[in-house]
């Protein structure tokens, strides 16, 4: 039997998953259909009976926005929320705001899948001539972050994701976890990888092929030592869970017309 219970999830949909763009840390809220994730997780999750103590998001407002949503759902709008940008999603540098498709058109499918799901490359990092750069730096919420503005990433490897994650995971989380707290954390397609590489000991050649869906509950039961029981399990239909996987992996690849 789990000693302890934890919940993921990438956030649900957002207006650039959409248009299929490297999104990384350009702040974006849900898309409708975003939404309606959100919500149908929320459902679900009450209908599994959980009961949340405590949610940590990043401090992005997609991710912020799915967990509202869902504790609403759940008729559980009083539960604690901690927001930290450690939980933010992989900062992609210069690729940030381009088409993944368009990409792959440019640079090969292969090229385009290391920078999104290999650990250790890194995109070309941003620069103050980037069309984001102020938008990103700027920003008031990073103002108020454990570490300078100067020092904030420029670019990140899933490597860098897990070793920025890694201090609030054993710091904050892990306390809490310890401490008996039902807790979600909701946050963004590679910080969950990163988190589930840590937790599940994925080596650094096989999380390449771990690919999260928008929206999508995920579990983990873990032992008194926080290692897992089992592989963690996606809570849903899971044959919708699979058709979302694929159509995450297809962002990455030559539209079908262009080839």
């Amino acid at each position: 039997m789990a000693k302890y219970r934890l919940v993921i999830l990438r956030h649900g949909e957002g207006a650039w998953n959409k248009e299929n763009r490297f999104c990384s840390w350009v702040d974006q809220k849900l898309s409708s259909n975003g939404i309606k994730e959100a919500r149908n997780c929320g459902k679900h999750l009450k209908a599994l009976g959980f009961e949340f103590d405590l949610v940590f998001t990043s401090v992005l407002s997609r991710s912020i926005q799915t967990a509202w949503i869902i504790l609403e759902e759940m008729g559980q709008e009083w539960v604690p929320i901690q927001s930290s940008w450690r939980l933010n999603e992989r900062h992609y540098g210069a690729l940030i705001g381009l088409n993944r498709a368009e990409m792959a058109l440019n640079h090969g499918e292969e090229q385009v899948k290391l920078w999104r799901r290999s650990y250790d490359v890194t995109p070309p990092p941003i620069t103050e001539s980037h069309p984001y750069y102020e938008e990103i730096y700027n920003d008031r919420r990073y103002k108020c972050c454990d570490v300078s503005q100067d020092n904030l990433p420029k670019a990140e490897s899933l490597k860098d994701v897990l070793d920025r994650l890694l201090p609030y995971w054993n710091e904050k989380i892990v306390p809490e976890l310890k401490s008996g707290k039902m807790i979600l954390i909701s946050a963004h397609g590679n910080s969950s990888r990163a988190l589930l590489k840590h937790v599940e000991g994925i080596s650094d050649e096989d999380i390449i092929n771990v690919t999260l869906p928008t929206g999508v509950p995920i579990l983990l039961e873990l032992d008194e030592n926080l290692h897992p029981l089992g592989p963690h399990q996606f809570l849903g239909d899971q044959e919708a869970i699979q058709a979302a996987i694929k159509k995450v992996e297809d962002q990455g690849k030559v539209k079908s017309s262009e080839k």
